[in-house]
């Protein structure tokens, strides 16, 4: 224990120094929000992008509830991740995002929105919208932290919530000190210390007599809990096959859309960096994903059932505290610390950057100085962080929803409004606003109407609108990929018979010539 908490308080210390260390890096907005003109390199854009896919809500949430769904199976959502959120992300979306936003002078998405469509509405509800559905994402990783440290380190329910308001502090620390450079170059640390502890794990679950090898998996697969699913007779919507295909898209596509995964592609230095984020995020997000989702199928090898243990959120950090060894905990505790951390700064600074500029500088106060608004951007960011660890504590203490559907829900609907407009505007000269604004409104209503009708399907339209509402949010990964759908037909029905966009806006955001483009 002494060993674990030694290598607890040593990655403390390396994120203080960070925070010290960058203290001066982040002098103006442009400094907090894309490192500077120049931006990050690719390995550091790559493991930014990285460690902000795969959070405690992957290790713990996840890969807990899905891997006791489906078996090896869930193994599959690792895959997706890598090759679908990972090298076809970057492949289709690194180059033309950084691009249309230098073009545009596009700091956030808000902005980007707002100058690609001529749009200032769309840049004031897509702000807003951003800074509520990251709360529950931010709170999800509060929540999976505090599931770990219970149960691999023996902590009560009030200490698991001091751990949680500790993570706060020490993530506000390094982000408001140091913006996205320290959230750089703190990703670049935890991207390592995520591949050396998903590497420990796996070998020690391996050799782990609860698993014994490939005898553990043969059992699986033999249980029904093998790499393949069956389609199942519980109904399409509860189907698997149908499940796990959402989840896939969900957790891959899904990318796409959220704020603080496609702002990587912002800062990212230029061609050659694409070039190397491309290859290292694909690389690392498979042998994290992969690793993540394997060690979460192995739950039918320690359990029976998972209301003994308090629900599938608590599957992953109890096999971690009987599988891994005092030792080699505190390591394990440091890599999912790793990964919550760099997914806090990250929606953090999202959400903060669109409360400063797109709200503040851009309809409160648009003659706030650069100073002012680097300003409200750390105030802000305290603020969200603030936020996110009431709606945990809240969560934990009232079992709101589990990890897994706080998540799909924030990842749904942001995916589901924003997909269209941003995915697609990056290649289509004729989508218009119209066509975005309905996205985006489409979207909202859309979800709130799906959370209540499934909810009424599941629950039952008799059982009261808790009832109704908490089962409908359970069905977040297939309502999210529906809204995705519908944001991409919508976006292009209605610009089809809606007013083209102005010559010079068009021309803004894809003329070549323009200055600052990577070819």
């Amino acid at each position: 224990m002494v060993l674990d908490i030694m290598v607890l308080l040593l990655f403390i210390a390396s994120m203080v120094f960070i925070a010290v260390y960058t203290r001066k890096k982040a002098n103006t907005a442009d400094d907090f929000l894309l490192a500077g003109k120049k931006g990050v390199n690719g390995w550091m854009s790559a493991f930014s992008y990285g460690t902000t896919y795969f959070s405690a809500v992957i290790f713990i949430g996840y890969a807990g509830k899905f891997g006791w769904n489906f078996g090896l199976s869930a193994i599959w959502i690792g895959v997706g991740n890598a090759f679908i959120g990972g090298l076809l992300a970057w492949m289709l979306l690194a180059k033309r995002t950084k691009n249309m936003t230098n073009r545009l002078s596009a700091k956030t998405m808000p902005d980007f929105f707002e100058k690609r469509y001529n749009s200032p509405f769309l840049k004031k509800i897509s702000a807003i919208l951003i800074f509520v559905m990251l709360i529950p994402y931010a709170a999800s990783v509060y929540n999976g932290l505090g599931n770990l440290f219970q149960a691999m380190f023996g902590f009560n329910e009030t200490q698991g919530l001091f751990v949680i308001v500790g993570l706060a502090l020490l993530t506000a620390l390094y982000l408001v000190f140091g913006g996205y450079f320290a959230t750089s170059l703190s990703d670049f640390v935890q991207g390592i210390i995520m591949l050396l502890g998903v590497a420990v794990m796996v070998i020690f679950f391996m050799i782990n007599d609860k698993v014994q090898g490939f005898a553990g998996l043969n059992e699986l697969s033999s249980n029904g809990f093998g790499l393949f699913p069956a389609y199942g007779d519980k109904g399409f919507l509860s189907s698997p096959l149908i499940v796990l295909i959402s989840l896939i898209l969900l957790t891959s596509v899904g990318v796409y859309g959220l704020p603080q995964t496609v702002h990587k592609y912002y800062a990212v230095r230029d061609k050659k960096a694409i070039m190397q984020g491309t290859v290292v995020s694909t690389i690392f997000a498979f042998i994290v994903g992969v690793s993540a989702y394997f060690i979460g199928s192995l739950g039918h090898l320690f359990y029976t059932e998972v209301q003994t243990i308090g629900g599938t959120d608590n599957i992953v950090p109890q096999m971690l505290n009987k599988v891994i060894p005092s030792g080699f905990k505190g390591l394990i505790a440091v890599l999912v610390l790793s990964a919550s951390m760099s997914t806090l700064a990250s929606v953090a600074l999202a959400s903060s950057s669109v409360l400063s500029i797109d709200l503040y500088k851009g309809s409160i106060n648009k003659n706030a100085s650069d100073k002012a608004v680097t300003l409200t951007m750390r105030i802000t960011c305290i603020v969200f962080v603030i936020l996110s660890v009431a709606i945990a504590i809240l969560n934990k203490k009232y079992q709101i929803s589990a990890i897994a559907y706080l998540m799909g829900l924030s990842w749904g609907t942001l995916s589901g409004c924003f997909f269209g407009p941003f995915v697609l505007g990056l290649y289509n000269k004729k989508l218009t606003k119209a066509g975005a604004i309905s996205s985006v409104i489409g979207g909202i209503v859309l979800t709130a109407v799906l959370i209540v009708v499934f909810g009424g399907i599941t629950a039952g339209f008799d059982s009261g609108f808790g009832a109704i509402l908490k089962n409908g949010v359970n069905n977040s990964p297939i309502i999210g990929v529906i809204c995705m759908a519908f944001s991409i037909i919508i976006t292009i029905v209605v610009s089809l018979f809606t007013q083209k966009p102005d010559d010079k806006v068009i021309e803004n955001a894809f003329d070549k010539k323009i200055e600052n483009v990577i070819e």
